[in-house]
């Protein structure tokens, strides 16, 4: 099998082409990849749900606009927590874990506190179940998603051949973008090469 390196901690953007409505102009940040598959959530899709409504105890932590998000059409009944906890051990990442759907450790991340697993830099996953009191003000930022993106072996390498994604480097700023609706753009304009072009392209090219 051909080894994969792995994308854990970048961002997929969706290409224009991409014509997959789930995915229209949408913004992952990949948690978990492999050779047995992708794990990862939009950032840019929040819906109407406030996080205080479903996870009461979570609200106060939550950064705006502090509503739930869908991270992607995989298990929506599912709560994944994504926060932000600057570390001391920035060069040592915790694996990411089990397979998608495995949910968070039930344990503390190499260099950050007790109900926080890191995943990549300062981004990690937040075990839902445990009492918020054990991270408070040691996180930075905090978003809830009803559900996730998954791909099994080899399909999200599929997708990027077929030139369905950009992939780029993420920012801790982008899981607390207060306005997830301009994230696709901005993400591209801050790109030093082409890509930075097509933040420009029209939401309907029949128009242009």
């Amino acid at each position: 099998m051909t080894e994969v390196s792995s994308l854990t901690g970048r961002l997929l953007v969706a290409t224009p082409a991409l014509a997959d409505p789930n995915f229209d102009r949408a913004v992952v940040l990949l948690l978990d990849h492999d050779e047995e598959g992708s794990l990862g959530v939009v950032l840019n899709r929040p819906t109407p749900v406030g996080v205080g409504d479903i996870l009461e105890s979570w609200a106060a932590l939550a950064g705006e606009p502090g509503v739930v998000f869908q991270g992607g059409p995989v298990s929506l009944d599912s709560a994944l927590g994504v926060a932000v906890v600057p570390g001391d051990e920035p060069g040592k990442d915790a694996p990411a874990g089990g397979p998608p759907g495995s949910g968070p450790a039930r344990r503390p991340g190499r260099s950050g506190p007790v109900g926080w697993r890191r995943v990549h830099g300062a981004i990690g996953l937040v075990d839902l179940e445990a009492p918020p009191e054990l991270l408070g003000s040691s996180v930075g930022s905090l978003r809830i998603f009803a559900g996730y993106s998954g791909w099994g072996p080899g399909q999200l390498e599929e997708e990027l051949v077929e030139g369905a994604w950009y992939v780029v480097e993420s920012e801790p700023g982008d899981i607390s973008s207060p306005d997830p609706s301009r994230l696709w753009r901005s993400v591209l304009r801050r790109q030093r090469n082409e890509l930075a072009m097509v933040a420009t392209y029209p939401d309907d090219p029949s128009l242009n």
